[in-house]
């Protein structure tokens, strides 16, 4: 135990305690997900009736799915089609796991805004997939899509949620790892990978049928709006302590 409690010291910034802190934090998260899946999952046919209206306006906008381009291009070449496959299964869970450890362990001072970006961005998809469920691409076959990805897992359907079309969480995490890791990151060209990191999530997850275009651009709005609240929310409640006293004087 006494090794345990060194390795502690000696590794985390700030020790076991607030690592399993975080740790738990994440769980906690998670069964949320799980609680909104559930909600999500009893909403079948609206879900693809959204999926539905999604396609109907991205069509009346464009006259043309641009989703069906991208999994052409994806389709013409095994190694594409198994990249974009696996960003899909692993930008989310694994990249984000591991890119909030390397954060923690590394980059510390700027942990704090980053978990809490993710965690917000995320929650506002959860209140998104509670109130609107949306079926994804490739439910639909007769307008064209064809799944990039197998989706007929066990593990999935157990874990997963098949209706969180609307807004697409790999779009946002993807901009919000990509824009940490290349602010974090020290060497030119691993800040340049990092900034390239959404641009080709968003195309992967187009391009597998497992989102819209409407979907990323959502999920680009919810990062942004994520990024922008975790930098101004320390300066406010720095502003309203500092002025605590002040107010306190006049009351």
């Amino acid at each position: 135990m006494e090794r345990v409690a060194a390795l502690g010291r000696r590794v985390l910034p700030r020790g076991w305690g607030h690592f399993w802190t975080q740790v738990a934090l994440w769980l906690g998260f998670y069964v949320t997900y799980l609680a909104v899946r559930a909600v999500a999952d009893r909403n079948t046919a609206e879900a693809v009736s959204n999926g539905q209206r999604v396609i109907s306006f991205e069509y009346h906008l464009t006259h043309h799915l641009y989703e069906l381009t991208a999994q052409r291009i994806v389709d013409s070449s095994r190694f594409l089609l198994m990249a974009a496959a696996w960003t899909y299964w692993n930008s989310e869970f694994t990249v984000i796991s591991l890119a909030l450890l390397w954060v923690y362990l590394r980059r510390h001072e700027r942990f704090g805004r980053f978990r809490n970006a993710i965690l917000l961005a995320n929650l506002i998809g959860l209140i998104c997939f509670a109130l609107m469920p949306t079926a994804p691409p490739w439910m639909f076959p007769a307008d064209g899509f064809i799944g990039g990805v197998n989706h007929s897992s066990a593990l999935l359907h157990t874990l997963g949620n098949q209706y969180a079309a609307m807004p697409s969480l790999h779009a946002a995490d993807a901009l919000i790892v990509g824009c940490f890791l290349a602010l974090s990151c020290r060497r030119v060209w691993a800040r340049a990978l990092w900034l390239l990191w959404p641009l080709w999530v968003w195309f992967c997850v187009i391009a597998t049928a497992n989102h819209y275009v409407l979907d990323v651009l959502a999920g680009i709005g919810v990062a942004i709006f994520s990024l922008i609240v975790t930098a101004w929310a320390p300066r406010v409640v720095g502003r309203a302590r500092a002025l605590g006293p002040v107010i306190a004087n006049l009351l």
